[in-house]
């Protein structure tokens, strides 16, 4: 009886074990890590893209003036308010002169003076010339002597020096009256060139130092967009390629660019490339400077070659590639990037036409992995 009922009690531990056993390798072969992964796969297309940059940009002018003062001094009027569109060689503002007018006035007495002295040593001089004139007649009569005609001769030389001096002091007062006047002239804010006023910086009354802007303004015809690219994907780009400009406050309304210039020197901590972006014509009203803008630059069509979605681009142990399809079984096919589009083409060097890789996985794959191909990947692929 004790052995009926050993073997009776095994016997139902072994009827509840052997369908949780049943159910443990169901699930490990259709869920768990023995499962096959479910993918979606793809054929590798000989097709030509036509390939474009897209960057982030703001909007700047491309000639902007800051004008102030030369000298230290205090701000005496400000003509001119954010907004105003002014012409060249408009009077903006000025600065308080102080005493430079009464300095010009001193200094314009100064020549005055200079004048009056130079009159009389030339008077000195034509006298003293006569005179020597005369008694060099009188020399060969034995009237005079030779000592006067050497005193007259002498005479003669301190008056031409003193008009040389008379000279020499009013050419120095007329340059210290030409540098007040320069100065006093300095004191007019000047536009340098037809213009939009987009900051002041101080106000009648402002005490400002040498070369600080009492003014700022830019020329509305320059505006560009200052544009970053990825340094990865910038291989291409160059001046005069057509651009897409889509201001952030009208973005239903793209306007027409071409791209400038490339600069020369890139953001070696963004790694991204500086490129200007102007408009073929330029958006009424102008927008703000400083505004972001989505920049697309269009660069020319690449010939037919093998195509991938993007999707399907893996890295495994550091080098890019894709995971080709062999049957039921997989290789890693390392691929060199040839180019792209903003549809998520891409160019590659490495898999052939016709070959069949995995776009998407429900998980990461591997060498060794068993898949199953499927038409959609729930809440991962559309």
């Amino acid at each position: 009886m004790r052995f009926f009922a050993i073997n009776r009690r095994t016997l139902l531990l072994l009827a509840v074990l052997a369908p949780l056993l049943l159910l443990l390798g169901y699930v490990a072969l259709r869920t768990g890590p023995l499962a096959a992964v479910p993918v979606t796969v793809t054929r590798v297309e000989n097709r030509s893209i036509r390939p474009a940059l897209f960057g982030i940009g703001t909007v700047q002018a491309r000639y902007t003036y800051s004008i102030g003062p030369t000298v230290s001094g205090r701000v005496l009027r400000v003509n001119v308010h954010v907004g105003d569109t002014v012409k060249a060689g408009q009077v903006l503002g000025a600065m308080d002169p102080v005493d430079l007018d009464q300095r010009i006035q001193a200094q314009q007495a100064a020549i005055g003076s200079a004048e009056a002295q130079l009159r009389q040593a030339l008077t000195q001089r034509d006298f003293a010339g006569s005179q020597l004139a005369r008694y060099a007649r009188l020399l060969p009569t034995h009237v005079i002597s030779e000592e006067v005609v050497a005193t007259r001769r002498q005479d003669l030389q301190v008056a031409e020096d003193g008009e040389r001096a008379a000279r020499n002091a009013l050419r120095g007062a007329r340059a210290t009256l030409a540098a007040l006047e320069a100065q006093r002239g300095n004191l007019d804010l000047i536009a340098p060139a037809h213009g939009l006023i987009t900051a002041r910086d101080a106000d009648p009354g402002t005490t400002v130092v040498a070369g600080a802007p009492v003014i700022e303004m830019i020329d509305p015809n320059s505006f560009w967009i200052d544009t970053r690219f990825d340094q990865l994907s910038a291989t291409g780009l160059a001046a005069a390629q057509p651009a897409s400009i889509v201001l952030r406050s009208r973005a239903n309304q793209p306007y027409a660019g071409e791209v400038l210039r490339v600069d020369p020197l890139a953001d070696s901590v963004t790694e991204e490339t500086l490129a200007k972006i102007r408009f073929k014509h330029l958006p009424q009203p102008l927008p703000p400077i400083g505004e972001l803008a989505d920049v697309t630059v269009t660069l020319p069509t690449l010939p037919a070659r093998p195509t991938v979605p993007n999707a399907s681009l893996q890295r495994v142990d550091g080098k890019l590639g894709v995971w080709r399809v062999i049957t039921d079984k997989l290789a890693f096919v390392p691929v060199k990037v040839l180019g792209s589009d903003l549809d998520g083409q891409i160019q590659v060097d490495g898999p052939k036409a016709g070959d069949r890789v995995v776009v998407y996985s429900q998980r990461t794959l591997g060498a060794r992995s068993h898949i199953s191909v499927v038409e959609r990947i729930p809440g991962v692929s559309p």
